[in-house]
């Protein structure tokens, strides 16, 4: 692979790895005929990001070549390599007059050029890891709410939350008025709590298309690490929910970007006796869990080994659901003290379903296998 990236558009890549860079700690490149896909998923599988830059993007673009029989060549790299290039973006736009980045699979390189003012250049190897394909499926079409607005009117609305919190509660009210709240845990004392609540007009918004009464309650750090980014690039937000505990998707659409952030909800107990809606990508019951949500019968992060390519597969596996534990309050202490910085609260939301599905190019049936099925609160 090899493409370079002229003018002001290296800043723009460089925005999009600060983004990346909030979500996990390796940085998945793919080059496809449609453009490059830059992918991120946390350490919880709670959280997935993915920028596709089209070839016009790129000053040039060369996607590599691929057998009948094989796919173009993708690979992982650490997030804080990749991001060391463009740590200071200020720099990229005074300095930088175009970047090349090119993929060496035999040296096992991945090589990034700045070429600067006055001659100056500055070559990155990168030492990375052959992988398969990362990819979440989702449906936005099947969402019953749907919201967009400028990303400018919600990054002046989340300012005013510490950049400590956590979680962030978005409903409905009267009015078509959507309001933004501080998640607050019910056995928390009220008076010891300090809750921030805003409140938006309806024609703060470009559209607007919500259920009554929804509301959904997602990680904050995330979002606003894609609100930075829309902001910069000027583009608006779309924002695709459902009922409590499936994923809320973000999206930015523009001629030669697509942006997708996905993100656990919090489920409540309401929901979960209700029976859940057909969005997703298979119709699974819900597990009789307080804190389980339905991310598993909505998405899919599915590693695709190497062969012909092929339509989406659909995950058949049966959930697991977690057997209740008697634990010490004290062992769970030591296991929050412990949690991973920026992963949504222990026992709130599950996991990411991660499976393995032959391609159907290679020889022998198509087989799904569980890889990662992990949940915050029991094993399978």
């Amino acid at each position: 692979m090899k493409c370079v990236i002229a003018g002001g558009n290296v800043k723009v890549l460089g925005r999009a790895v600060h983004s990346l860079s909030r979500i996990g700690d390796e940085l998945y490149l793919e080059p496809t005929e449609n453009g490059l896909s830059l992918r991120a998923v946390n350490s919880s599988r709670s959280a997935f990001a993915s920028f596709l830059f089209a070839p016009l993007f790129f000053q040039l673009y060369e996607p590599g070549s691929a057998g009948p029989d094989t796919e173009l060549f993708r690979c992982k790299v650490h997030m804080k390599s990749f991001l060391g290039v463009f740590r200071s973006l200020p720099t990229l736009e005074k300095s930088v007059g175009k970047c090349l980045i090119l993929l060496k699979p035999r040296a096992s390189r991945l090589v990034l050029q700045l070429h600067c003012k006055y001659g100056v250049t500055k070559t990155h190897n990168l030492a990375f890891q052959e992988c398969e394909r990362l990819q979440a499926v989702f449906d936005t079409q099947r969402c019953a709410s749907r919201l967009c607005a400028p990303a400018r009117v919600l990054a002046e609305a989340v300012v005013h939350f510490p950049p400590t919190l956590a979680e962030v509660t978005l409903g409905t009210g009267p009015g078509g008025k959507i309001s933004l709240r501080n998640y607050v845990e019910d056995e928390a004392e009220p008076s010891k709590t300090m809750v921030t609540e805003l409140w938006l007009a309806e024609d703060e918004f470009q559209s607007v298309a919500v259920a009554s009464g929804s509301h959904i309650t997602f990680c904050l750090r995330e979002f606003r690490g894609l609100l930075s980014f829309a902001e910069a690039s000027n583009l608006p937000l779309t924002i695709h929910f459902d009922e409590p505990g499936r994923p809320v998707v973000f999206t930015l659409d523009d001629t030669v970007l697509e942006v997708h952030l996905v993100l656990a909800t919090l489920s409540d107990l309401k929901s979960n006796s209700q029976s859940p809606s057909t969005n997703g990508v298979s119709h699974l019951p819900v597990p009789s869990d307080d804190f389980a949500d339905d991310l598993e019968s909505y998405m899919a992060a599915m590693e695709t080994s190497e062969g012909g390519s092929g339509g989406p597969p659909s995950p058949t596996l049966p959930l697991c659901t977690p057997r209740p534990a008697e634990s010490d309050p004290e062992e769970e202490e030591e296991e929050e003290e412990g949690a991973v910085p920026g992963t949504p609260p222990h026992k709130k939301f599950r996991s990411l379903f991660f499976g393995s599905v032959m391609t159907p190019g290679r020889p022998g049936p198509a087989t799904t296998q569980e890889v990662l099925a992990e949940d915050s609160d029991g094993e399978c």
